[in-house]
């Protein structure tokens, strides 16, 4: 089988360029559907025999053209839920209908997953997104009620024929997005689409259109009706993406930020004329592409992609506007900004429905983001450096990164002293860790041998006890539990 385009789809191109791009992006199409899976193909012809239509559609189609891994195989068809059923159940190993309300089916073979949806045609209430759904009757009206043209393509099965109503093969070889209906209309029958916009922009690197700019702009308000959850999803799939910045810039620049992520927002307000201090906005998508190229490959302490080093990076100095002052010096200090950046980066995590542990891990490193100031400028004691790495715990490989990442000072010599600061902490670390199992610091006398010494139940003056002996620990290393013990009734007989 060959894949082709009908010829209702192939402009003329405006130059020998246009034609070399055209020609590489139809030749990854070309490529990856003649890699898809034989049961891919098996399936369509079961569908064919039908006399049910099934085409490959959206992302998929999307990434092959951009010579993208696929990693999910959605489909639509005219077939009904039901029949749709019917004709996966004599090919699947495992189906479930649990998206059947919606039309879509879902399906497993040999651990190749796919979801088939029946052509849609749908009206939105304009109080919510979720749509009241009507199966629709033909494979281009389906395509045509999509959010961008990009993603509005689909490839016929088993004939692999490309269906492009919408012209996506232009947009996406432009790198543009463009909703196939008016912006307006788009977002405002399904708000999520705004966020969907930075998010493609981010993952692809793609621009976004004139009119759909100008609808983000004045429907961004529209987003107050989406679920956090949803918005969440989203922002989440634009933090990892290839090209954050992007996403981030598109979102605060028409002004969904202030939606969506105030605190960013709020740091285009700390823009100074004078010169007092730094670009905090600017400062802050520099450090975001910084803590990016620190990131490992999947063998490293901290793979790519990190969502809590990028989440970090992007609100580390959200405390800044609430704490800057105007000292009698001329300067401007931000005293506290760690403390009160770390309270804001929480409760927007927690509004955007994060879940515990990453509210918690992204606030310590905005918190723990300055601790390393200092160092250089002062000897740190052993006990400084151990409480370094006590405090930063299981967060100390994103931590330390997230401290070089913030150094985006001109100057290179002030640039080289930092990271040779930061490195020489790290080989202090090392040694440590060598002699004292530095990264898993606890006290020499745990818990139950504290009751047993001191003659205790458990209870509040048990954790005190412990506090006590981990502090010791932390100041003064390992003591050896003959001292650690000595230290210890010495400190109770102390408590009266």
């Amino acid at each position: 089988m060959t894949f082709f385009e009908p010829d209702s789809v192939v402009p003329q191109a405006d130059s020998t360029a246009d034609v070399n791009q055209r020609a590489r992006v139809l030749a990854h199409g070309h490529q990856a559907m003649s890699e898809l899976p034989q049961a891919i193909l098996h399936l369509g012809s079961i569908f064919a025999r039908n006399g049910s239509e099934l085409a490959l559609v959206g992302g998929p189609v999307r990434d092959a053209f951009l010579d993208r891994p696929i990693h999910d195989f959605d489909f639509t068809t005219s077939a009904l839920p039901d029949e749709t059923i019917r004709l996966l159940n004599t090919w699947a190993d495992a189906v479930w209908d649990v998206g059947k309300k919606f039309g879509t089916i879902g399906a497993v073979k040999d651990g190749l997953k796919v979801e088939v949806t029946t052509y849609r045609s749908e009206k939105y209430d304009p109080t919510s997104r979720k749509p009241e759904v009507h199966y629709g009757d033909s494979l281009e009206g389906d395509l045509t009620r999509r959010d961008f043209t990009v993603n509005a393509m689909a490839v016929r099965l088993p004939s692999l024929e490309l269906v492009d109503p919408c012209r996506g093969l232009d947009d996406l070889i432009a790198g543009v997005l463009r909703t196939p209906a008016a912006a307006t209309q788009s977002f405002s029958d399904d708000p999520l689409r705004i966020m969907r916009a930075a998010r493609f922009a981010a993952q692809l690197s793609f621009d976004v259109t004139e009119e759909v700019l100008t609808a983000m702009e004045d429907l961004a308000e529209r987003l107050t009706i989406v679920s956090a959850e949803r918005v969440q999803a989203e922002l989440v799939q634009l933090i990892t993406a290839a090209q954050p910045r992007r996403g981030i810039e598109l979102l605060v620049y028409t002004g969904v930020a202030d939606i969506v992520l105030p605190e960013v927002a709020a740091l285009r307000n700390l823009v100074d004329e004078h010169g007092r201090h730094k670009d905090v906005y600017e400062h802050t998508l520099t450090v975001l592409d910084q803590a990016i190229a620190l990131e490992t490959g999947d063998d490293g302490p901290v793979p790519r992609p990190d969502f809590l080093l990028r989440f970090a990076a992007l609100m580390h100095d959200v405390g800044k506007p609430a704490t800057r002052k105007f000292e009698r010096n001329g300067t401007v200090s931000f005293h506290n900004h760690d403390v009160v950046g770390a309270r804001l980066t929480a409760k927007r995590m927690k509004a955007l429905r994060f879940d515990k542990q990453s509210v918690k891990d992204v606030s310590r490193l905005v918190e723990l983001h300055l601790r390393f100031h200092g160092y250089g400028e002062q000897v740190w004691t052993d006990s400084a450096v151990r409480r370094y790495v006590t405090d930063a715990g299981e967060l100390y490989e994103r931590l330390n990164r997230l401290t070089r990442a913030d150094s985006t000072t001109q100057n290179k010599r002030k640039a080289r002293w930092l990271q040779a600061a930061m490195d020489d902490l790290e080989q202090r670390v090392t040694v440590l860790k060598e002699k004292e199992e530095v990264d898993a610091i606890r006290p020499e006398i745990d818990g139950r041998e504290i009751m047993d010494i001191l003659h205790l139940r458990p209870g509040p003056e048990v954790g005190k006890a412990r506090a006590f002996m981990l502090n010791l620990r932390i100041e003064e290393g390992v003591l050896g539990k003959e001292e650690a013990e000595r230290r210890l009734r010495q400190w109770w007989s102390e408590q009266g």
